[in-house]
Order: structure tokens, then C-alpha cells, then sequence
């Protein structure tokens, strides 16, 4: 990436550009918040599979329980662009020091819930913590790095992504394997204790503050008016295994009203002068950026929903175990680790043709293993799908780190940690209709009878079309970077004059 491409991300809180200096600790600052950002993506799919014991454990209804996956998901997303936003305007190494304490704490408490009331309580909290150390990772690598360094470091985020939804499964199964008894599903959360306390005491030493400069302000109104916009838009999913889309059906366009008035308000504070929450002007003048949040919310409306489904066909299906369960998607896990490092170092040189090419290879990979599970013999299914599920992986490896690099590639480090948020929050959104609509569409193929072959090809049929959704999106990215280019995938850019130091398209 050229410094003309990276220059427009480069600002300072008073939109001069910043006179860079390598941070020497950077790369370990680095590794903290990755890990971090490891463990609270991870909690959404790990606890997953503990569901059936938690359910018999605590003497819970399966609306109760579902709430201990759909209730985390949801605070997640709530809070991911106001701490963005208080990232910006504070100290985000404050910010998400604090949060990560709380994670620890609540993950604690959440172990030790003597009830299935006080555990629903606890991941409430322990997902509002995780919204707010979310943001500040991508803010973070914002920050610390330019050019192709950044490239780099957003590789290594895109793996921490991608391995933390894939691998959720399989490490919770190990550890329900390793721990024996009804109990033991409280290890899933007391694992995050240790390792959150070694992140929190190296994140004091190592990780940076915001420079800072001017008035601090925050938007307050903006606050509440995108938090119940988002409630109304997510509470409707997390309630679906419930009937919640048909009781709440309502919610959604009060939601979308919500949002238009957030958003008119946002165009107010610019033009006045006052910053806004979330300025408009990064999905209209910072290049690439509105595009990026689509194809990354369409993705992961596929991407998060097929975990639940595979996990409901070899369990419930197959009659596999937890760990069997995790064992046999393990392959797209590895295959997503290894090509998000690698995508992190091209991204530069290709730019959205890496996102392009890896949707391709999700496509391929997913629907490979639909057909081979459909009808291939059910004894050797799992093993023979492992090879297109590793392409698959691949092939995930190559969207999200290339996109987040390609979406937050422009954006001013005074708005890192808004527009990761806001990125996020689009993920989020994502996340919540694939995780009610694909195992929904799952139970419905299996109420006509004990199909369940079929039932998982027509959720991953679902799956797939959502993401060829993504993929056309993203062609006409790339189809629209070569025409004003007039090149084959380089990362050049002219920066054009705009209030937002952005290339105009």
C-alpha cells in the first residue's frame, strides 16, 4: 500500500496528519489486544455447544438457554460503536483495559452462576464488556501501524476473526471432554479468567494512549437513538427460536425509523460543526468503506449461521459428540488461519480482488460439502467433506481480513474506533439473522420428517445465496477500483480533497 493510500487514514485528532514514529512495542501491543479480541469473539460460538448441559444442569426451558447465546450476541452489538466513539474521544487504551476487566470478571461470574437467571445476567455483561474492547482493536492497528505494516496487522486480525468463530465448537467440546461431570461447562467461561488477567497486566505495559487534543465530546442522544434503533432490529432474532419473528415482527420498522432519525441527526452535528457519534461521511467520502461494511455484513449472515447448523446435523443427526462435532469443521478453521496471515501480506498488491476470490472459495467449499454430505454414505461423509471444508477456510481467509483492511484502509485514527464499530455492528447484524434464520430453516426441513441431510443442504443452500449477495457486491468493488485505476488490483490511490481527506471515487 502506498503512502498515498495510507496517508488518508493517518490523521490526528485535529485532522493534520500525523508525524509517524514506529511505537518499538508495537507488534507485542499487538498480540494483547488480538488475544483479547480472541476470547470475546470465541464466547459466542463456544458456549454452543455446552447448551444441552447447561439446559439440564440448571433445570432451565430451551428459550432460558438460547438466551445464553442470543443474549451475549445482542449486548455485543449495542455497545460496539458508542465505545468506538468513547475510544476516539477518551483514551481507548482506557477504554478497553476497563473493559477487558469487566470481560474477566463477568466471565468469572458467569461460571460460577448458580442459576440459569444469574447466567443469562452475566453474559448480558460479559457481552456489553466485549462490545467495548471490540472497536479498540482495529483502532488500535489504526494507530500503531502505516502502510504495509498495516496490511500485516490487519492479516493477523482477520485470523484472530476467523479462527475464533470457526474453532468455537471444537474447543468447546475439548474442554467438556476434558472435564468430566455436569459441571462441566463452567470451564468454558473460568478459561477466560487466567488468560484475561496475563492480557490485562501486559496491556498496562504495553499498549499505547490516544493523543487526544481539542474538546471531547460525545453525542449522548446519538447514543440512545442507535441503541434502541439496533435493539429493535436485533431483539426480534434472538427471540426467534421463541417465535419472537412473528410476536416482534413490528420492532423492525420502528427500528428503521429510529435509525433514519439517528442518521439525520448525525448530518446535523457535521453541518453545525459538533461531532457526531458515527459521521455519515464515512460510508459517502472515505472510499471503500460503505461497500466493505456490506459485503461484511452479508457474509456473515452465512459465515456465523453454519457453525450452529453443522453443529445441529453432526450432534443431533449423526449422533456425534461435542468434540467430534468441533473435530470434523475443524479443517475450515486452519485453512481460514492460514490464508488470513498470508491475505494480510497481498492485500496491497490485489486489494478487493482477494475478497472476490476468497467469497469464490467459500462458495465452492460449502456447497462441495452440502453435496458430499447429501450423498455421500453417511459413515465416511464428515471425513471425505474435510478437504472442501479446508477450501472453504481458505477461502474465509481471504474476505474478512482483506475487506477489514480494505473497508478501515482510509479512515482518519481520530474515527478508528467509531467506523470499527460501526463495521462490527454490521457483522453483529449479520451474525444474529444467519443464527436465527439458517437453523430455523433447518427445524422446519425436519418437521416434515427425519430428514436431516436435506435440512442441512437447505440451510447451507441459504447460507450460500446469502454470500453470493456478498460476492456480487464485492465484483463491483473491484470492477470500479480497475476502471478508476485503469490497472489489475494494485493498492494505488489518488487522495483526493475532501473534509475527510478520502479518495473520491
Amino acid at each position: 500500500m502506498t503512502a498515498a493510500a495510507s496517508a488518508a487514514g493517518d490523521q490526528g485528532p485535529d485532522g493534520q496528519e500525523d508525524e509517524y514514529q514506529p511505537d518499538p512495542r508495537r507488534w507485542r501491543a499487538l498480540w494483547v489486544t488480538l488475544v483479547a479480541g480472541f476470547m470475546s469473539l470465541l464466547d459466542v460460538t463456544i458456549v454452543a455447544v455446552a447448551l444441552p448441559t447447561v439446559q439440564h444442569n440448571l433445570h432451565a426451558s430451551p428459550a432460558q438457554v438460547q438466551w445464553v447465546v442470543s443474549g451475549y450476541t445482542l449486548t455485543f452489538a449495542l455497545a460496539l460503536v458508542t465505545a468506538g466513539r468513547l475510544g476516539d474521544a477518551l483514551d481507548r487504551r482506557r477504554i478497553f483495559l476497563m473493559a477487558l476487566c469487566g470481560f474477566v470478571v463477568f466471565s468469572a461470574a458467569c461460571g460460577a452462576a448458580p442459576d440459569i437467571t444469574l447466567l443469562v445476567v452475566a453474559r448480558l455483561a460479559q457481552g456489553l464488556a466485549a462490545g467495548f474492547m471490540a472497536p479498540q482493536n482495529s483502532a488500535f492497528i489504526q494507530q500503531l501501524f502505516r502502510g504495509a505494516e498495516r496490511g500485516r496487522a490487519f492479516g493477523y486480525f482477520g485470523a484472530t476473526v476467523g479462527i475464533s468463530s470457526a474453532s468455537g465448537p471444537l474447543l468447546g467440546g475439548m474442554i467438556l471432554a476434558l472435564v468430566d461431570g455436569q459441571q462441566g461447562w463452567r470451564w468454558i467461561f473460568y478459561v477466560n479468567v487466567p488468560i484475561g488477567i496475563l492480557a490485562v497486566l501486559l496491556g498496562r505495559r504495553l499498549l499505547p494512549r490516544s493523543r487526544q487534543s481539542g474538546r471531547r465530546h460525545v453525542d449522548v442522544p446519538g447514543v440512545l437513538l442507535l441503541g434502541l434503533g439496533v435493539l429493535a432490529l436485533m431483539y426480534p432474532l434472538v427471540e426467534a427460536e421463541s417465535g419472537g419473528l412473528g410476536r416482534l415482527w413490528w420492532m423492525f420498522p420502528v427500528g428503521a425509523s429510529i435509525l433514519t432519525v439517528f442518521v439525520r441527526r448525525q448530518y446535523r452535528l457535521v453541518a453545525k460543526g459538533t461531532k457526531p457519534l458515527l459521521d455519515p461521511r464515512l460510508f459517502t467520502t472515505v472510499r471503500g468503506y460503505a461497500v466493505g461494511a456490506g459485503v461484511g455484513t452479508l457474509y456473515f449472515i452465512g459465515f456465523s449461521g453454519v457453525w450452529l447448523v453443522f453443529a445441529l446435523f453432526y450432534q443431533n443427526g449423526l449422533a456425534f459428540s461435542p468434540l467430534q462435532s468441533g473435530l470434523a469443521v475443524t479443517p475450515f478453521a486452519l485453512g481460514s488461519a492460514g490464508a488470513a496471515v498470508v491475505a494480510g501480506r497481498l492485500v496491497g498488491r490485489f486489494g478487493r480482488l482477494l475478497t472476490v476470490c476468497g467469497l469464490v472459495g467459500v462458495i465452492c467449499g460449502l456447497g462441495g460439502a452440502a453435496l458430499l454430505l447429501r450423498f455421500a454414505p453417511l459413515d465416511i461423509a464428515p471425513w471425505i467433506a474435510a478437504p472442501v471444508l479446508f477450501l472453504g477456510g481458505i477461502g474465509g481467509g481471504f474476505v474478512v481480513s482483506p475487506n477489514i483492511t480494505m473497508t478501515l484502509r482510509d479512515v482518519p485514527v481520530d474515527m478508528a474506533g467509531a467506523a470499527g464499530g460501526a463495521l462490527q455492528t454490521g457483522q453483529r447484524l449479520g451474525a444474529a439473522v444467519g443464527t436465527a434464520a439458517l437453523p430455523g430453516l433447518f427445524y422446519m426441513v425436519l418437521s416434515n420428517g427425519d430428514d436431516y441431510q436435506g435440512a442441512l443442504v437447505v440451510a447451507l443452500g441459504t447460507a450460500i445465496a446469502g454470500m453470493l449477495t456478498s460476492l456480487a457486491l464485492a465484483v463491483f468493488d473491484w470492477r470500479r477500483d480497475r476502471r478508476i485505476r485503469g490497472t489489475h488490483g494494485k493498492c494505488t490511490e489518488e487522495v483526493a480533497n475532501s473534509p475527510m481527506h478520502s479518495r473520491q471515487s
